[in-house]
């Protein structure tokens, strides 16, 4: 493939694509941006698939600028949202920002990326600066963005601040000179927006390429931590193995293009290519020995039906416990409404048993085996 088919493979859009060929043209190391407000500590596969792309540009000889966006975290991005999202602290920011720049390198070339956070110049943008971003943009231009033309025709609130997000995500292009833009599908609108403010500060417009958003593990809503269908790059390698291993042959083919380079064959069974795609994000996000030791447990627990080798131990004083918080406290949950869907669904065994009533109390003995769905155990025993 060539430089542009390259580029293109996996897109929804490139604004636009006759700009895009011209800059390539010119043969000078594009300035490639990306945006990610750290909103929470986990990067997923959703997140991996712009980072993909810009890695793309990187082995294409471009400059990636990869931007934290630690003062917009705080004001809270309204996209695909009913509401105004909650806005964060600072210090919830920066703890999140520490996990992002620790895990974006899974993917990315360290060598190749620079690294900045937004706050360098939007602090400094004053009000004086806020207004005038705000005089170059009408409220009639930013209905036409659809959540906020729905939310509009529904009476649903819209704050100023809302309104001021796109601009002010849209004058880091401004400040930072970016030829190309990479974002979500659904970030069409703000990217447009930095597009048209360069315009206003006499810059040549960056092309907005957009990507689609990957679907979770259900294969119905896009990936998210709160949908609990995601798979996180810092996962541990044996459950990002089973979680590959569980999703349907279409979502995989979705999978293998937005997240990889290769090629589907045909000739190779699904369970095969799964297996491939696993091994190789594993690699990917740890080394080649972690995802041999991922495959190996795979096929120890679900062919051979046989215990992982490293199971966590606790160890309790009581004589008995509820399930439900044996399952809090053994991490294998994170709430007591989680625990009681998980038993209501037969999810929940004890020593291969499985436990069926949510008020079900459990003798703690010499030691018992507790396993959460197909990839999650903890080995529990009484302390002395």
């Amino acid at each position: 493939m060539n430089e542009l088919e390259i580029i293109k493979r996996g897109t929804i859009d490139i604004l636009l694509v006759d700009e895009l060929k011209k800059k390539l043209v010119t043969k000078r190391k594009l300035r490639v941006k990306f945006g990610a407000d750290p909103t929470a500590g986990d990067i997923h596969l959703g997140h991996a698939v712009p980072l993909e792309k810009l890695r793309q540009f990187q082995e294409l000889g471009h400059e990636v600028i990869f931007i934290i966006g630690d003062f917009t975290a705080m004001i809270g991005d309204p996209t695909g949202r009913s509401i105004l999202r909650k806005p964060l602290t600072r210090d919830e920011v920066m703890r999140n920002a520490e996990t992002y720049t620790n895990q974006v390198f899974k993917i990315l070339d360290k060598n190749k990326t620079e690294v900045v956070y937004n706050s360098k110049w939007l602090n400094d943008l004053g009000i004086e600066g806020i207004l005038n971003l705000a005089g170059k943009y009408t409220v009639a231009r930013m209905l036409e963005r659809d959540d906020f033309n729905k939310r509009y025709k529904a009476n649903t609130p819209i704050s100023i601040i809302e309104f001021l997000y796109p601009l002010i995500q849209g004058y880091d292009s401004v400040y930072l000179k970016s030829d190309i833009e990479v974002g979500g599908n659904d970030q069409r609108f703000n990217l447009l927006v930095g597009r048209e403010l360069q315009k206003h500060y006499g810059q040549e417009p960056q092309v907005v390429l957009t990507v689609p958003l990957l679907e979770g593990l259900d294969g119905e809503k896009k990936m998210s931590k709160s949908y609990g269908n995601y798979i996180g790059i810092n996962e541990d390698p044996k459950e990002i193995f089973g979680k590959i291993m569980s999703i349907s042959d279409k979502l995989m083919m979705r999978y293998y293009e937005l997240l990889t380079t290769k090629n589907l064959s045909e000739d190779i069974h699904p369970k095969t290519l799964k297996e491939n795609l696993a091994m190789e994000l594993i690699e990917k996000f740890y080394d080649p020995l972690a995802a041999i030791h991922a495959k190996e447990e795979f096929l120890n627990v679900f062919k051979k039906h046989e215990l992982p080798e490293d199971i966590p131990e606790f160890k309790f004083s009581e004589d008995s416990l509820w399930i439900q918080e044996i399952l809090i406290r053994t991490k294998l949950v994170n709430s007591k409404g989680e625990a009681r869907r998980m038993i209501v669904q037969a999810a929940v065994k004890v020593n291969q048993a499985k436990i069926s009533d949510v008020k079900a109390n459990i003798k703690i003995g010499s030691q018992a085996v507790i396993q959460v769905g197909k990839r999650k155990f903890a080995r529990v025993s009484r302390s002395e």
